[in-house]
């Protein structure tokens, strides 16, 4: 398999996705797809195995329930015990359905905002990270395939130009 890299630009996203089948059918390796908006069954088409994500926000959520089911027993039963509307706090069991919203609601804070960093750095994404964006036209209404060259430069070629490539630089 040839080492060079292609960037092909296209201007219409189904154009895109025929083409994204038609590279995965003749077995080239694409390394990135660059979209001004997302396209629907792109990853499909580049067969793109599903992400374990929310795997990672149930164990999350799981920690924010934890963290606040442990917080309102050190606060409410151990630390400043109050009689509240005449329910006094002799222990969390007696006291739950008061605090199912406190509960609900760590839940979710520690589920979305873990599952924010955890993307970020799945996705390298940091602060102040300089864009890897290989063509400025693609914010706008272009859309790339970063993509190897295949056995055969010219074949490749020809095959882009056939499907509807407006652009392609070899890199």
């Amino acid at each position: 398999m040839s080492t060079k890299r292609i960037h092909v630009l296209f201007d219409d996203d189904d154009t895109l996705i025929t083409a994204v089948k038609e590279i995965v059918k003749n077995k080239i390796y694409i390394h990135e797809v660059y979209t001004p908006f997302p396209v629907h069954g792109l990853d499909k088409a580049m067969k793109l195995k599903p992400t374990n994500i929310s795997i990672a926000t149930f164990i999350y959520g799981c920690i924010g329930f934890t963290v606040a089911n442990l917080m309102m027993y050190y606060i409410m039963i151990l630390d400043w015990p109050q009689d509240i509307g005449g329910k006094p706090s002799f222990s969390l069991i007696e006291n739950i359905p008061s605090f199912v919203p406190i509960i609900f609601e760590m839940t979710v804070f520690f589920a979305a905002h873990l599952m924010v960093i955890t993307f970020y750095l799945r996705s390298r994404i940091w602060p102040f990270k300089k864009a890897e964006n290989p063509n400025p036209r693609t914010t706008d209404d272009r859309f790339l395939i970063d993509m190897d060259s295949g056995p055969n430069v010219s074949k490749t070629k020809k095959l882009l130009k056939k499907i509807g490539a407006v652009e392609i630089k070899e890199i």
